[in-house]
């Protein structure tokens, strides 16, 4: 098992400006971490060539590799043109991984969010060929580089572990799998432990994120709420304090022979760097005890 960071925990910091990617390598390496992965969010890299060069000079003098790279994607257009573009731009990110050496990539099929008659099967069952097309012509460009691409499960339409495997079956690439959030079953409804279970066989890279969860009929009050596909309420939580059964998880994972990158992925209201280090320290004392 290699555990790392995405950078995505230490958003908080990098949007207050106390934090550059540059500092969030550095701060990996301190922390112990073996990897870093990258979402682009409070920086681009796509764009900036010398940020880019920079990121990739300051893993190896810490000596962490980079791991993965996530970005959106949204194959579901209304015409052919913008479904063109849209493979074109997450082809430049394909030549972003191989410029700097990363062998794994994530794109979502779908827009993030959203309305709730484009989340229903109905909706993905009639839009399945267009996610499934995008995803075989990315894979297709990327296995030239030696490039795994993987799909989510992330963003409700395409959140629980069967959609997930009808995307994957459906797309028939070797180099196409998944990145498992072990806990964002939950934004579906669907229980982490069932849904790690299920997709655990098509899993070459996996997130730890914990969540509070609250019944849809019991309002938490103040703080960074939101609702599940089916009205219960979520926050993000460190991890090993959450309500997901994180030490379950990771002896199902240990006990199915994974033995590759694992990234911790923070979201929650808590100081971020703080809670980052609890959460990788709890990973490695539930990873060493299963």
């Amino acid at each position: 098992m290699k555990l790392g960071l995405s950078t995505y925990s230490l958003l908080g910091a990098i949007r207050k400006g106390e934090m550059t990617v540059l500092d969030v390598v550095d701060w990996i390496a301190d922390q112990g971490g073996e990897h870093m992965e990258i979402v682009p969010y409070g920086f681009t890299l796509v764009d900036n060539p010398a940020l880019a060069d920079a990121v990739c000079n300051r893993a190896k003098e810490v000596g962490i590799e980079l791991s993965n790279y996530c970005l959106p994607a949204n194959f579901v257009q209304e015409t052919e043109e913008a479904f063109d573009q849209e493979v074109a731009r997450i082809k430049e990110h394909v030549d972003l991984c191989h410029h700097m050496g990363i062998k794994h990539m994530r794109h979502d099929v779908t827009a993030f969010t959203l309305p709730p008659e484009k989340i229903t099967i109905k909706w993905f069952e009639e839009n399945l060929h267009l996610m499934v097309e995008g995803s075989r012509q990315i894979a297709d460009y990327a296995a030239q580089f030696g490039i795994t691409t993987t799909i989510e499960n992330h963003g409700q339409c395409v959140q629980h572990s069967d959609r997930v495997q009808r995307v994957i079956l459906e797309t028939n690439r070797s180099n196409f799998n998944t990145t498992l959030d072990v806990g964002n079953f939950l934004c579906v409804d669907e229980d982490p432990i069932v849904g790690v279970k299920k997709n655990l066989p098509f899993a070459s890279f996996i997130h730890f994120k914990d969540f509070y969860i609250r019944p849809y009929d019991e309002k938490p009050g103040g703080g960074k709420w939101f609702t599940s596909a089916n009205g219960n309420y979520l926050r993000g939580a460190i991890v090993g304090q959450g309500d997901v059964n994180i030490p379950k998880i990771v002896k199902l994972i240990k006990d199915s022979g994974y033995d590759g990158y694992v990234s911790l992925e923070f979201e929650g209201m808590e100081e971020c760097k703080e809670a980052t280090k609890i959460g990788l320290d709890n990973i490695r004392r539930f990873w060493e005890s299963a």
